[in-house]
C-alpha cells in the first residue's frame, strides 16, 4: 500500500467521469494516477447482466444509500437517492440508457460562465469517447472506447410506440444522438456483447493494464490543504486513516453528492454552514452544494391485450432460464436494458428544442423492479427535462461517515405542476393512436377517472419519481460569480491544484440521462489538467425544428 501512497494525480472516485479521467491522464505513460474507490468489485451479474439493472441500485452492496429529506411539494416523500459505491460508481448501477443532451443544453452552459463548454466545443470529445457504428455518420464516433448500440427491439410494441408517434403529428428522428435529437426513435445503450459497458469496463480496467496508474480501496475523508493548494487525500482503510500524496492535483469526482460532500468536509463551501459544523473555512464558496438539479419522472401503464410484454417472464423459472443463457451464451432478453425507444419532444409552441423525454417499456413495472402490475402492460416514463426547482447538499455532521442532507426541492416551481400534467395528457393522446388499436387494453395508471388538473396534481404528488440525475452542485462558470465553484478548466475558484469534474459541476441539466455527459467531462477535464490544447471546436449544426414557433410538432 505504501508504495502507491503518492501520484502525480489523485482521482476520488471511479464512476463516468472518475474513470475517463484515469485512463486519458495516464494514457501517454508519463504520469501517474491513483484511483481513490470506497466501492468494491464490480465483477457479478447483477451489475454485468443488463437486464438486472434493478438489483444493484437497490443493494446496500453498490449503492450508497442515500435518501431525499423528505419533500414539501410532493406530500413530505422520502425518495432513494442511488449512488454508485461500486468500481465504475453509478455507471455500473444505472440503467444503461445513452443520451448525449441537445446541443443547446452545452450552449446554454457556455452562456452561464462555462466559457469553451458550447456544443461546438464538446461535439468532438463525445465522438472521441463513443464507439457507435450504427450512429449517424459524420455525428458519432466509431473508435472510442465507450460501446454504444440500439437494442434489438423485437417485441412489437416498440415498433407501435414509435409509430404512434408519428402518428400523432411528431417527427421521427434516425439518430437523436446525431444531428436531430426532437423525435421517436431508437433509444441507445452502453451494452457491448451482452454486458454492461459502464466506465469501469469502457476505461478504468484498460487504464489499470498500465503500470503508472493503481486504485486504492479507501474512504475519502477530505482534502488535505496546505497554503490553500490541495497536496492530498485522507482515507480510511481497514479501520485507519492515511495520506494518499498528490505531486500535482487532486480531483474530485465523487457524485453530484459526494463532491459538495467531501469538499466542504475540508473547508470549502458557505462559511456559515461550515463554521456550524465547527469544521474551519479554507474558502469561502457559498455555491458549494447549491443548484442541485435531477429530473422527475412518472410512469403512465397501459393494460395490454396481448400477452406479448415482459410480464410472462417475471416468475422465477422465466428469470432462471434468461440468467442462464444470458451466462452461457451471452444472448437473450438477459442482454437488454429493455429501454429500447424513446422520444424527445417539445412541450409548445415556442419551445426551440426538446424538454420532454421519453423512455418506453414492454412491461408495467417500476424502475427498482417492485409492484409489477397484475397481468400484460406497458409503460412510458415521462418526464419535463429544464425544471426551474433548485435543491441543495448540506452536511448534517462533521463526521465524515455521516450522510448528507439532501434536499432536491421538486416540484418547487408552478411551472413543474403544468408540465406533468401536459406530459400525462400528452401520453394519453399517443396511446390512443391506431398503432396501439391492437394492444392497449385499460388504463392503468393514472387510471380513466384521473382527469382535472387537481386529480392529475395528486397522482403527480403521490407517484413522481426521481430518474436518478442529479448534478450542478459544484456548478461551472465565470471566477467572478460567487455561485460557481469551478472555472472553465474544472479548478476550484481560489485554490491550487484542486479540481472537480463529474456531473456535479453541471450548470444546468442536460436534456436526458446524465453518463454520457458526465463521461464527457471526464474526457475534457482530463485535457484541461494536462494543458493540452482542446479539441477543435465543430462547425455542425444541430437540427432545429423549423416549426418551433408555431407548433410542438
Amino acid at each position: 500500500m505504501d508504495a502507491m501512497a503518492e501520484a502525480d494525480f489523485v482521482v476520488v472516485g471511479s464512476g463516468s467521469a472518475g474513470s475517463a479521467l484515469a485512463y486519458r491522464l495516464s494514457e501517454d505513460g508519463k504520469h501517474s494516477v491513483i484511483v481513490i474507490e470506497y466501492g468494491g468489485s464490480d465483477f457479478g451479474p447483477f451489475i454485468q447482466m443488463p437486464a438486472a439493472l434493478s438489483f444493484p441500485m437497490n443493494m446496500a452492496r453498490y449503492d450508497w444509500g442515500f435518501q431525499s429529506e423528505p419533500e414539501p411539494h410532493l406530500g413530505g416523500r422520502v425518495l432513494a437517492t442511488p449512488r454508485g459505491k461500486v468500481v465504475g460508481g453509478s455507471s455500473s448501477i444505472n440503467g444503461m440508457v445513452y443520451v448525449r443532451g441537445h446541443a443547446r443544453d452545452f450552449d446554454h452552459w457556455a452562456e452561464q460562465g462555462a466559457a469553451g463548454w458550447g456544443y461546438a466545443d464538446v461535439l468532438p470529445y463525445f465522438k472521441r469517447m463513443e464507439n457507435a457504428p450504427e450512429g449517424e455518420a459524420g455525428w458519432r464516433g466509431t473508435d472510442g472506447p465507450l460501446h454504444v448500440r440500439r437494442g434489438p427491439r423485437d417485441n412489437p410494441l416498440y415498433a407501435a410506440f414509435i409509430e404512434a408517434g408519428r402518428q400523432a403529428g411528431f417527427e421521427l428522428t434516425a439518430d437523436y444522438n446525431g444531428e436531430k435529437q426532437e423525435g421517436f426513435g431508437a433509444l441507445e445503450q452502453t451494452i457491448y456483447r451482452g454486458r454492461r459497458w459502464s466506465a469501469a469496463n469502457a476505461y478504468l480496467k484498460p487504464a489499470l493494464k498500465r503500470r503508472n496508474v493503481s486504485l486504492v480501496n479507501g474512504f475519502a475523508r477530505r482534502v488535505v490543504m496546505e497554503n490553500q493548494r490541495a497536496v492530498g487525500v485522507e482515507i480510511e482503510t481497514r479501520g485507519k486513516v492515511r495520506t494518499i500524496r498528490a505531486r500535482r492535483e487532486v480531483v474530485i469526482a465523487a457524485s453530484a453528492v459526494n463532491s459538495p460532500k467531501l469538499l466542504m468536509l475540508s473547508g470549502i463551501g458557505p462559511a456559515a454552514h461550515l463554521r456550524h459544523h465547527g469544521i474551519d473555512v479554507v474558502a469561502d464558496r457559498p455555491g458549494v452544494g447549491g443548484n442541485l438539479q435531477d429530473h422527475l419522472e412518472l410512469y403512465i401503464q397501459q393494460e395490454s391485450i396481448e400477452p406479448i410484454t415482459l410480464y410472462s417472464k417475471l416468475n422465477l423459472f422465466s428469470k432462471a432460464l434468461i440468467g442462464a443463457q444470458w451466462l452461457f451464451l451471452g444472448s437473450g432478453l438477459g442482454t437488454s436494458n429493455h429501454f429500447e425507444a424513446g422520444a424527445f419532444l417539445r412541450s409548445a409552441a415556442g419551445v426551440d428544442y426538446p424538454d420532454i423525454q421519453y423512455h418506453f417499456l414492454p412491461v408495467a413495472i417500476r424502475y427498482d423492479g417492485k409492484a409489477a402490475a397484475r397481468g400484460h402492460g406497458f409503460q412510458a416514463h415521462v418526464g419535463p427535462m429544464r425544471s426551474r426547482s433548485r435543491g441543495t447538499v448540506r452536511l448534517a455532521g462533521p463526521d465524515p461517515r455521516t450522510s448528507p442532507e439532501i434536499r432536491f426541492n421538486y416540484m418547487s416551481h408552478p411551472d413543474d405542476w403544468r408540465d406533468f400534467r401536459h406530459c400525462i395528457r400528452l401520453t394519453r393522446e399517443i396511446f390512443a393512436q391506431a398503432a396501439f388499436d391492437p394492444y392497449r387494453g385499460r388504463e392503468i395508471a393514472p387510471g380513466t377517472s384521473v382527469q382535472s388538473d387537481e386529480a392529475l396534481d395528486d397522482f403527480i404528488r403521490a407517484h413522481a419519481e426521481s430518474a436518478y440525475h442529479p448534478c450542478g452542485t459544484c456548478r461551472m462558470g465565470a471566477a467572478n460569480d460567487p455561485a460557481s465553484v469551478v472555472d472553465e478548466k474544472c479548478r476550484v475558484i481560489g485554490l491550487e491544484g484542486l479540481r472537480v469534474a463529474d456531473s456535479s459541476i453541471f450548470p444546468r441539466i442536460t436534456n436526458g440521462n446524465l453518463n454520457a455527459p458526465s463521461i464527457m467531462v471526464g474526457e475534457k477535464a482530463a485535457d484541461h489538467i494536462l494543458d493540452k490544447t482542446p479539441l477543435s471546436p465543430s462547425n455542425q449544426q444541430p437540427w432545429i425544428n423549423p416549426r418551433w414557433r408555431e407548433a410542438d410538432r
